[in-house]
């Protein structure tokens, strides 16, 4: 019997902030497309970061963190709220004004491939065998769940390509961020703080693109979307982001980025209780693919540089 460890990212403390954070980013879908309407996007980007911003740096002032930075950890900062909390949500509100919210989301199932290829050049990480039998697996599911909603929404046209793009760009934007987080110089600052002043630079950078391009601020008082505001900026960016970014320290941007694959199927499964949605074959299978797959990467041993 081998003594060996199993990988880290087959045990609890990384499955278990890996469903948590799978669950909550399965639900933004539905909550994001009522953000839609009568605030303009980039205004609703705004608000959910300075939530969101906020609650992270009450709860670091709680913690006892240290909020100091020096040069380069404002560099970091700025960096990092540029690219997640700026050009990936904008990309992300305005490409569900073009393609339905699973089809965004299953644009974001493919964040393995770009977080891989770019923790390969910038960070040196192999995937392994395994892990890239994982990933086949997964991507052959999502191909599925694409050409499911591809029968039952037959649009096409310069509308639909144009929201696949957008998402594209949100998704390489995600990544670029997400391999910030596994650098040396994200763990050489405390991350609830740090993420705070991201998110409110990000917010910052939204509001005055905001202001450029659709003017003045607008609200809507619904208590729908008040109500969603407030998941969308605390839970589904101060705690999920927190977690997220926490898996990525520990296996990876390639392996953290699995959630995106599993996503899509919890989208589609609360889209079943609260929207009518009616699965296919296709979509079965799709779904049961992309589990299998993320088995498979999760099981994998991270193998050496």
């Amino acid at each position: 019997m081998s003594d060996a460890a199993p990988p880290r990212s087959a045990s609890a403390a990384v499955l278990v902030p890996f469903g948590i954070v799978t669950l909550i980013w399965g639900s933004t879908w539905i909550v994001i497309r009522d953000q839609l309407g009568v605030v303009p996007a980039s205004w609703s980007v705004t608000y959910r970061f300075v939530i969101a911003g906020v609650t992270m740096l009450a709860w670091a002032a709680m913690r006892g963190d240290r909020f100091a930075l020096d040069r380069r950890g404002w560099l970091f900062a700025a960096g990092l709220g540029l690219a997640q909390f700026c050009l990936n949500f904008n990309f992300v509100y305005r490409a569900e004004l073009h393609i339905t919210s699973g089809l965004v989301a299953l644009m974001y199932a493919l964040l393995i491939v770009p977080n891989a290829v770019l923790a390969r050049v910038f960070l040196g990480q192999r995937m392994g065998g395994q892990l890239l039998v994982g990933s086949g697996i997964a991507l052959c599911g999502v191909a599925l769940l694409f050409l499911h909603e591809a029968r039952v929404r037959p649009e096409s046209g310069s509308e639909v390509l144009l929201g696949l793009g957008i998402a594209l760009a949100g998704v390489f934007a995600a990544s670029a961020a997400n391999v910030m987080q596994a650098t040396p110089t994200a763990r050489a600052y405390p991350m609830v703080p740090v993420l705070g002043i991201a998110m409110l630079i990000g917010a910052t950078i939204d509001a005055a693109y905001a202001g450029a391009t659709v003017g003045a601020p607008v609200f809507d008082w619904r208590w729908s979307y008040v109500a969603g505001l407030f998941y969308l900026g605390i839970i589904a960016s101060a705690v999920a982001f927190t977690l997220y970014f926490g898996l990525i320290r520990v296996i990876g941007p390639a392996k953290a980025a699995y959630n995106g694959v599993i996503v899509p199927v919890i989208a589609m499964l609360l889209s079943t209780l609260f929207e009518g949605y009616r699965w296919s074959l296709l979509a079965g299978a799709g779904a049961a693919l992309a589990l299998v797959g993320l088995v498979v990467a999760l099981k994998a041993r991270r193998p050496n540089r």
